[in-house]
């Protein structure tokens, strides 16, 4: 959900602030340990791929993803200086949190998750963990936190989010928007320095 909020806010940016000017801001960003996100998402790619070959990954997997969710929150809060990173830090921690305690997996409504098709269904009914996902039950703990959320057409990608998701994406976006959109008082300072 994370690549969501990333290319909305992009698409955004460029028509806000125009191609060059949108640009010119992504260019700036300067991120306390920076290189911590990108470092992440090929972490949890690499989890997500070498878990179906490896019996041992899959086993400990959980414990991955509660590892990659506290860089994560660390980072966020090495950048809450930035704008909308402590709304991106809300949101992530609401899906550490629901994680947590519910041994390291996000539930996953059955409910909502028939916009994903019966194969994912029948996987959810079977008991199996899906990567990092289960299938919500009378045991869940804060369930309402979990993956409950369906999107399909007329959204252009077909997936079940939660809260956490929802908050994140927003914090995202208002970064972007930040980085890209120049306010008119700051470029006409920028146009005129001497003006009072």
């Amino acid at each position: 959900m994370v690549y969501d909020g990333v290319l909305l806010g992009l698409i955004t940016g460029l028509f806000r602030g125009g191609f060059r000017q949108g640009l010119t801001g992504l260019s700036h960003i300067r991120l306390v340990a920076g290189w911590i996100f990108p470092l992440l998402l090929l972490v949890q790619l690499g989890i997500f791929y070498l878990q179906e070959d490896s019996a041992f990954l899959a086993s400990i997997n959980g414990y991955l993803f509660m590892a990659v969710y506290v860089a994560g929150l660390v980072f966020l809060w090495l950048n809450r200086h930035q704008p909308g990173f402590l709304i991106i830090l809300i949101g992530v921690f609401l899906n550490f949190l629901v994680m947590a305690v519910n041994g390291g997996r996000m539930p996953v409504s059955l409910t909502a998750s028939y916009v994903l098709g019966p194969y994912y269904v029948e996987l959810l009914q079977s008991g199996e963990v899906i990567s990092k996902h289960f299938m919500m039950n009378d045991s869940t703990r804060l369930s309402f936190l979990g993956d409950i959320i369906p999107l399909s057409a007329p959204y252009p990608r077909t997936q079940v989010i939660s809260v956490g998701d929802v908050v994140m994406n927003v914090g995202i976006f208002l970064f972007i928007q930040r980085v890209m959109v120049v306010k008119k008082k700051k470029i006409n300072k920028q146009v005129n320095p001497h003006h009072a």
